[in-house]
């Protein structure tokens, strides 16, 4: 039978990194929030927000919320950079083994990203260009072994491509299909405002979409901010991550392809936006509405 799970995540309420002090609600408020509104998982959010070992699994488990995963980032494009940052890999790989145990299938997924590309984190869309081509190998072969590392440690990570970063693209996504055989966490928005068409990419990769992410964008609003020289992080405060239905994204069209694909795993709905922005009150609110979107939807 096909199992379908809905999460959420603190980006979707400004939380990004543990050094963003004090965050705008604590991870108490956040799960409980979630627990409300009717989700059944969240995302780790930056690692340690949650808490580790114990005390992450204690806070989950006294919500009923499952750990759907969560963002590790490397810097794939600079060999030594990218071995300094395994640590980190590893640091998150344990406390991902630490959370409640899960149904077949819905175990923590490692969402694996590039930390990015200045130039295209200035210039957010798909318009700068990317890796030259002399360079892919390599980047795709440590994107590999940190999958390897994942698996090995009894995980299958799905890489998340991303605005402002090496992997930006729908062109950029078949190039490391091609190179890896990583798994994708297709994420709606970012395809969206990189030029890209969610529905069209889902039937494309379906062979390759472990997980996904559900999110709305306006390209009015990625227009505008490019005109005044915002970058990707401005972009998310402008609202260029908009409210379920607010965007541009065909969502009826994304959750009838999916059951057309027969997609099985978690959904996570995000809503990237900046910390003091929006009140919390306002954001606890769009998840809330987000959520009974995709109920609507029949998920």
């Amino acid at each position: 039978m096909r199992v379908i799970k809905v999460a959420n995540a603190p980006v979707s309420f400004g939380v990004f990194e543990l050094t963003d002090a004090p965050p705008p609600l604590s991870p108490d408020a956040m799960v409980r929030a979630l627990s409300d509104a009717g989700y059944e998982g969240i995302d780790s959010g930056p690692i340690g927000y949650l808490g580790t070992g114990s005390e992450l699994a204690d806070r989950l488990a006294g919500s009923g919320l499952l750990l759907a995963g969560g963002w590790v980032d490397l810097r794939y494009g600079d060999a030594e950079a990218y071995a300094r940052g395994l640590p980190a890999l590893e640091a998150a790989l344990d406390v991902f083994a630490a959370a409640p145990p899960a149904p077949e299938g819905m175990g923590p997924r490692p969402t694996l990203a590039c930390s990015g590309s200045p130039e295209r984190f200035a210039r957010p869309g798909g318009s700068v260009p990317g890796l030259p081509a002399s360079e892919w190998p390599a980047y795709a072969a440590r994107v590999q072994e940190a999958v390897d590392r994942c698996r090995d440690r009894g995980f299958e990570p799905a890489f998340h491509h991303h605005l402002g970063t090496y992997v930006e693209t729908s062109e950029d996504v078949e190039r490391l299909l091609e190179l890896t055989d990583v798994r994708l966490c297709l994420d709606t928005g970012h395809l969206l405002l990189a030029g890209g068409d969610p529905v069209a990419a889902l039937r494309a990769w379906v062979g390759r979409v472990e997980h996904v992410h559900i999110k709305d964008g306006d390209t009015k609003i990625l227009a505008q901010a490019l005109a005044d020289g915002a970058d990707l992080r401005e972009l998310m405060g402008r609202g260029g991550f908009a409210s379920l239905g607010e965007g541009e994204l065909d969502l009826p069209a994304v959750v009838r392809t999916l059951g057309e694909i027969g997609y099985a795993g978690w959904i996570v709905i995000e809503q990237d936006t900046l910390p003091g922005r929006r009140t919390v009150a306002q954001n606890i609110a769009d998840q809330a509405a987000n959520r009974r979107k995709l109920e609507e939807l029949g998920l």
